[in-house]
């Protein structure tokens, strides 16, 4: 068709003569259609809109069921959203009231170690005090251990004791007397703590006169040192550990008709110490 019109256009036609050949060539294509014809294209319309119409309503109802179960879906969802909302709060408010739990956990696990700590310091101070004083009681039970003596009848020159008609009492110059125990002025040894002491008195003559001592422990004879040469030197020893209670008392005693005799060179001595003291 289009290519007519151009053709008519070339030969220079006006419209009216365009429209005539138009109608003519429209004519000759598409011939007038009979009452039958109609009919069947009027038919075939009805059903082709009756089609039409009821694909629509069909379209129509399936996008009602689907807007339908959106709506259901997007109340489902809704309600989710909403449960979960509810669940971050409390969840909120549960790490809220943790955080004060945690917070305040803190704070009495600091204060606890603050007063453990504390506690620490005074039982160390106590410990402390307490070791010095032990240290000093320790001390001061040991300076009361330490208990010995040794003394000689001369410190200078020549003498001789004896012979007497009874025992005396010998008195010795001490060269250690540690504890004070032993009374140099008295010559008797008098235990300050109940324990186990050591004894020794050694004895020396000239001869032609026996020369015994012993030593006595509260007035009673426990050992003795003798000897008894007709000329020459004389000379003996010995030695005893005795259990003395507080109080007691140890000295030496010359025999009666006995003769000692002494030097700068201490023959005759007395010595004692504590062993270790008992309970």
């Amino acid at each position: 068709m289009m290519d007519l019109v151009q053709h008519q256009v070339d030969r220079g036609l006006n419209d009216n003569e365009i429209s005539q050949q138009l109608r003519s060539e429209d004519g000759r294509q598409n011939p007038p259609q009979t009452n039958t014809s109609r009919d069947e294209a009027s038919t075939d319309s009805k059903q082709n809109y009756h089609l039409f119409f009821t694909d629509i309503h069909a379209a129509l109802r399936e996008l009602t069921a689907t807007v339908t179960e959106q709506k259901v879906n997007i109340r489902e969802l809704t309600a989710t959203v909403t449960e979960q909302k509810v669940n971050i709060r409390e969840l909120t408010a549960t790490v809220t009231e943790q955080k004060t739990i945690n917070r305040a956990l803190e704070t009495r696990l600091r204060e606890q170690q603050t007063f453990i700590m504390e506690e620490m310091n005074k039982k160390n101070d106590e410990m402390s005090n307490l070791t010095l004083s032990q240290v000093e009681e320790l001390r001061k039970e040991n300076r009361e251990r330490e208990i010995a003596f040794s003394a000689a009848l001369m410190q200078s020159g020549y003498a001789e004791s004896g012979p007497f008609t009874t025992e005396i009492t010998l008195t010795y110059k001490v060269f250690t007397n540690i504890g004070n125990a032993y009374n140099p002025i008295t010559g008797i040894f008098t235990a300050p703590l109940k324990g186990a002491y050591m004894f020794r008195v050694s004895v020396y003559g000239n001869g032609g006169t026996p020369a015994s001592v012993s030593i006595v422990k509260n007035g009673e004879r426990v050992v003795s040192a003798h000897d008894d040469q007709a000329q020459g030197s004389e000379n003996a020893s010995n030695g005893v550990v005795l259990i003395l209670e507080v109080g007691d008392v140890v000295y030496v005693r010359l025999w009666s008709g006995n003769k000692i005799a002494d030097s700068q060179n201490n023959h005759n001595t007395f010595s004692g110490f504590l062993l270790f003291p008992l309970r």
